[in-house]
């Protein structure tokens, strides 16, 4: 039951890593949640339901599933729930896997993120929070990244979609006055990870002891950001809307990323030692859609709510290793 006064927070993509670790946040302070995922095939879908599972033995989470796509099931959740926060996860993810199935990109990413902030103007909320990402910096040698940097030349369709909805955030909030925050995601990982996402795939394949790919033969470095700081960023921001700039727009874009790019050879090899196991190493040259650094300028996110990512690398590592070994564990048994 939703008490007097208890706001209701609108999560899609619940079911996904981020999606997942911000809804069982949210539940854990007491918060209404409610879910929204398709439950794609995109990747295992079994990780999903086990996220979903977790959430589901929380009173105050209700799921609802359904596809952004959809615009009708999108106008019938906000008619239904009223929320007055709401923070969009659910795309496609994945820069290669935008070379090859492009039209998702266009129903989730562009249809779908339209179809939320149709639903916003017509049931108006307290503040839109929306998934960008670190990949609409493209090949920009400028570091650490900053959110005054150009971001007009993407290298993939997935960049191309996540800027797209940055400035479709910005018409819908000068036109209709939505408060829209737009994150970029830098490389985020930890336990319940996406099995797409290079620390999931290395460490399935180091367990199992086929070869990891490592692209450019190693050298790219990424500003990897573990998901509880992820979490905290966003709770932080929700309940601090933007206000309105000399323009009359009430938006914002931060970075939120770990201001410390990382090896990627450091990174194997941490995460090596804390599953105790050498990889396999197969070099690569550098795939199209991939850039060589990414590094995330968080100071405008320090000063919008007073929070800076902290979790290092290694504890971040040994965190996801002890979650990925348990979890499979009963694989390694037999």
């Amino acid at each position: 039951m939703t008490t007097v006064n208890q706001k209701i927070y609108l999560i899609t993509g619940s079911a996904g890593f981020i999606g997942f670790f911000l809804s069982k946040a949210l539940l854990e302070q007491g918060e209404r949640v409610v879910g929204f995922d398709n439950l794609n095939d995109y990747y295992d879908a079994s990780l999903k339901e086990h996220r979903l599972n977790l959430l589901r033995e929380y009173d105050t989470f209700t799921f609802i599933k359904g596809d952004l796509a959809d615009k009708t099931a999108v106008m019938h959740l906000f008619e239904t729930y009223r929320p007055q926060m709401v923070v969009n996860l659910a795309a496609q993810a994945g820069v290669r896997y935008s070379i090859d199935n492009p039209d998702a990109y266009m129903q989730s990413n562009i249809m779908g993120f339209f179809h939320i902030l149709e639903a916003c103007r017509r049931y108006p909320v307290e503040h839109l929070v929306y998934a960008s990402s670190s990949s609409v910096y493209g090949m920009n040698d400028t570091i650490p990244f900053s959110t005054e940097d150009k971001t007009d030349a993407p290298v993939s369709l997935y960049a191309a979609t996540k800027k797209s909805n940055e400035l479709m955030a910005h018409a819908y909030s000068k036109l209709y006055g939505i408060p829209a925050t737009g994150l970029r995601f830098f490389t985020v990982y930890g336990p319940y990870g996406r099995p797409d996402m290079a620390c999931y795939k290395f460490a399935l394949k180091i367990m199992r002891g086929e070869p990891i790919q490592i692209y450019n033969h190693g050298d790219m470095y990424r500003d990897f950001t573990y998901v509880d700081d992820i979490v905290e960023g966003i709770v932080n921001l929700l309940c601090r809307p933007p206000a309105k700039d000399k323009n009359g727009v009430a938006c914002k874009v931060y970075n939120i990323g770990n201001h410390k790019p990382e090896s990627l050879m450091d990174f194997i090899r941490v995460l090596e030692k804390h599953l105790g196991r050498e990889a396999v190493r197969e070099y690569l040259p550098m795939q199209p859609g991939d850039v060589y650094r990414t590094y995330a300028d968080v100071e405008p996110l320090e000063r919008a709510c007073g929070f800076r990512p902290r979790t290092s690398m290694e504890v971040g590592l040994e965190r996801f290793a002890a979650w990925f070994k348990e979890y499979y564990r009963e694989e390694w048994e037999n």
